[in-house]
């Protein structure tokens, strides 16, 4: 069942969608749910009304999930009806069960049951834009659960966005890296990603670099497209969270997603007092709002620096810049003796040491932040850049191996990886070794650095 625009609905369907516009502008929201929620039972596949369903039910219920007791008891009572409907998929009725899916999610509309009970429906009635929407939806709020994760990933897939899925699969290799059949789905969506770039290439007459300039260009154009309508946006949303604060002033995720909202706003002084009032509230301590404070006073920097290179002021843009990177260094050292135990602290502070040359002091930073499964992999690259800056190749070398080993697809990371092991080769008289690792780079990759160039040259020296 294909996808529905507003213009491709039928008459009472539009009359329904936009009678639920207007009471959603107007907070008018039990009405607004009713007319979604039957809108698209008259046009299952109508995504921008079931978008709109979704936001409404989220602002009835204030953006909280339910308790877990309230959860529980509605686990029970509804078992009957989830029952049902589990039985209309499997008697081929699964717009029913979309639409017993809909109602209990009206009470509780990130309930992963429900919603992936949407998504069971809508894949078996081969809607699976709809199944994608409710899955993306799910992941919002449900952010590491792996069975979503997995099943996004499938249905990417399915979908041709090849992209997003290897994305899938490597989130959920992060969260279970020790599962063979995660590796292996990962690598197989990896391969058709590439597949599909060079497919393209092969029906264009394009070379590999301008389809990937291409792709990179209309992602961006989409980028910024929704940055556009964002701005547009943004005051209604920080009026919006401001509501949900007073009618809910203990819930933390409020307040953090305000300061995030005058961040994007460049309100930067109201981002701070909002981030500031909820550390003092959650009696200090907190390491992430820190975080979030700390990159707020580098946006001002940004800012400012910007603005002076706008001026023409190359010295006074070089003299902010020296303050910041000051400031930066600074600010994160505190942290880390503050929070000696947070190891994505001491992998950022590990950053800065490298790029300020003080290698030593970086090398134990790296040395620790390894142990974070999250930055592992980067702080064993940053280690060997370490090592390497200190002519230590062989040091350097096995680091860079043993980052290689846990990365199974050839990301960014892994090109990084293999760059800095021919590199190294090259440095030590191993060219035939370093030719290996830039071809593999090659193959993924073309416009990488200078990979191009070093394979071309290493083709010609053979000639």
């Amino acid at each position: 069942m294909p996808v529905v625009t507003l213009q491709q609905a039928s008459k009472p369907a539009q009359e329904l969608f936009k009678k639920g516009k207007v009471a959603l502008d107007r907070q008018n929201l039990d009405y607004a749910i009713d007319m979604f929620q039957s809108c698209v039972e008259r046009e299952p596949g109508f995504l921008e009304a079931r978008e709109l369903l979704r936001a409404a039910e989220m602002r009835l219920r204030g953006g909280k999930k339910g308790s877990k007791f309230s959860r529980l008891v509605s686990s029970v009572s509804d078992l009957p009806a989830l029952m049902g409907a589990r039985g209309d998929i499997k008697s081929g009725k699964p717009l029913e069960a979309m639409v017993t899916a809909e109602k209990k999610l009206r009470a509780d509309p990130v309930n992963k049951t429900y919603l992936t009970l949407l998504a069971e429906a809508a894949e078996s009635a081969e809607m699976l834009e709809v199944a994608v929407q409710t899955l993306e939806f799910a992941r919002e709020h449900h952010a590491d659960d792996i069975e979503v994760i997995k099943w996004l990933g499938r249905l990417y897939q399915r979908t041709g966005r090849t992209k997003e899925s290897t994305a899938c699969w490597e989130r959920v290799h992060e969260l279970n890296p020790n599962d063979p059949d995660v590796m292996k789905a990962l690598k197989d969506a990896t391969a058709v990603d590439s597949m599909q770039i060079w497919d393209k290439t092969a029906e264009s007459g394009e070379s590999f670099r301008e389809v990937m300039r291409d792709a990179q260009g209309a992602e961006l154009r989409e980028q910024e497209s929704k940055a556009v309508k964002g701005t547009r946006d943004l005051e209604a949303l920080i009026a919006d969270q401001i509501a949900k604060i007073e009618s809910d002033s203990e819930n933390p995720n409020y307040r953090r997603a305000l300061a995030n909202l005058y961040r994007k706003a460049r309100r930067y002084d109201e981002a701070v007092a909002v981030l500031t009032e909820l550390q003092a509230k959650m009696g200090g301590g907190d390491p992430q709002i820190e975080a979030e404070l700390s990159a707020i006073r580098a946006d001002e920097f940004n800012e400012a620096i910007a603005a002076l290179r706008a001026q023409g002021d190359a010295a006074g843009a070089k003299a902010k810049e020296k303050e910041k990177a000051d400031f930066m260094r600074q600010d994160m050292a505190a942290r880390v003796q503050r929070y000696p135990n947070d190891l994505q602290f001491r992998f950022e502070y590990g950053e800065l040491l490298f790029q300020h040359g003080e290698l030593n002091e970086a090398i134990q930073q790296f040395q620790l932040s390894q142990r974070n499964p999250k930055s592992r992999t980067r702080s064993l690259y940053y280690l060997a850049l370490c090592f390497k800056a200190k002519k230590q190749f062989d040091l350097a070398s096995e680091q860079l191996e043993k980052a290689a080993s846990e990365v199974p697809s050839m990301d960014q990371t892994k090109k990084d990886i293999y760059y800095e092991l021919g590199q190294i080769a090259e440095i030590t008289g191993a060219a035939k070794k370093a030719a290996g690792y830039y071809k593999e780079i090659y193959q993924v990759d073309i416009g990488y650095k200078d990979v191009s160039d070093k394979v071309e040259q290493l083709y010609s020296q053979s000639e």
